[in-house]
């Protein structure tokens, strides 16, 4: 078991990984990282990532880079969870470029969505952070639950009417 992450290890993580693959790419950072990156949270166990397109080399780099670092790498996002938000790309936060690989945080709706989801304690702090500083509309995250709701099917570890009064009440709460 490696040790807990904070930011400069999210940080240096990200630049080693930015240098060490062969190609041009996205990396969507999420969950635990995207909080400490805007220093919501002192550490995580884990560094949530997505590659999507994936960097030539990016499974070599991260191998190498969890030791080095010691760091826990996730591959996971929202959109494994939850169906995929239309557009999410398009909303997804750009943080920089590191050498050809451009870092983004996952779009912020998708991980509130995921978070409210899955109703763990953490999460509903991390939400309600996304929701203090002014980074989530209410109206538009009731609107993109209401497009993703006929694709829930596909996901049968999600209780539909849990989901829904969790999202609602979230909405609601001042």
């Amino acid at each position: 078991m490696r040790s807990y992450t904070d930011k400069a290890k999210v940080e240096a993580f990200l630049q080693a990984l930015g240098h060490r693959v062969r190609g041009g790419g996205r990396i969507y950072l999420t969950g635990g990282a995207t909080a400490l990156l805007f220093g919501w949270r002192q550490s995580t166990i884990d560094i949530d990532i997505k590659a999507d397109p994936e960097p030539t080399g990016f499974f070599e780099a991260i191998a190498d880079l969890k030791y080095e670092l010691d760091v826990n790498v996730e591959l996971a996002s929202p959109d494994l969870f939850i169906p995929e938000l239309p557009r999410w790309r398009e909303r997804s936060h750009f943080i920089s470029s590191i050498a050809a690989v451009d870092i983004f945080h996952f779009d912020f709706y998708s991980q509130v969505l995921a978070k409210l989801e899955r109703g763990h304690d953490r999460d509903k702090l991390d939400v309600l952070q996304f929701k203090h500083h002014g980074l989530i509309s209410l109206d538009r995250l009731m609107h993109l639950f209401e497009q993703i709701r006929p694709a829930l099917k596909k996901f049968p570890a999600i209780e539909e009417k849990v989901f829904e009064q969790r999202v609602r009440e979230f909405c609601e709460e001042e």
